[in-house]
């Protein structure tokens, strides 16, 4: 059986709680952000990518993540402001979690089904029903053909 998401609850960077079954019936794209990595710059590709395809039942997750490198050591404030300010971006935030390790958020060891994270930005496509359908490394851009095809069938389906 598929890894499924629906029964796990979250936090906005904000702090209001969510569960996933909130995203029901829709295509999510979740990603582990930080933002003092080389990838940092997906960020723009990032919000592109949620432009072309919120008006079509996508939604793209994103959680700041300090496993890697210490590369995101700031609070949710200074990452909302920086996601602000250098990419304008419009998509959902997310508390900071950790990806791996002992204490990995409950959402991370359900993606992951024990096969760690390897840095940030790595990207997890989830079913109109909240199952994992896709993982995409670090290096694969958010506007990458097979990413978008993927997105593309999934919200076909």
């Amino acid at each position: 059986m598929a890894p499924n998401i629906s029964d796990i609850s979250v936090k906005t960077i904000t702090g209001d709680a969510k569960t996933f079954s909130e995203y029901s019936g829709k295509v999510l794209l979740i990603i582990n952000v930080a933002s003092y990595c080389g990838y940092t710059k997906q960020y723009a590709g990032m919000e592109e990518l949620y432009k072309k395809y919120q008006g079509q039942g996508f939604e793209l997750l994103a959680f700041p993540c300090n496993d890697y490198g210490a590369q995101e050591p700031d609070s949710n404030e200074k990452i909302a402001e920086f996601c602000d300010v250098n990419y304008s971006t419009s998509f959902q935030l997310f508390d900071k979690v950790h990806a791996k390790g002992g204490e990995q958020h409950p959402l991370y060891a359900e993606l992951t089904q024990g096969e760690d994270v390897a840095w940030n930005f790595e990207k997890f496509l989830i079913s109109k029903t909240g199952e994992v359908i896709g993982r995409y490394q670090s290096g694969v851009t958010p506007m990458d053909a097979s990413l978008a095809g993927d997105i593309e069938k999934a919200l076909a389906a």
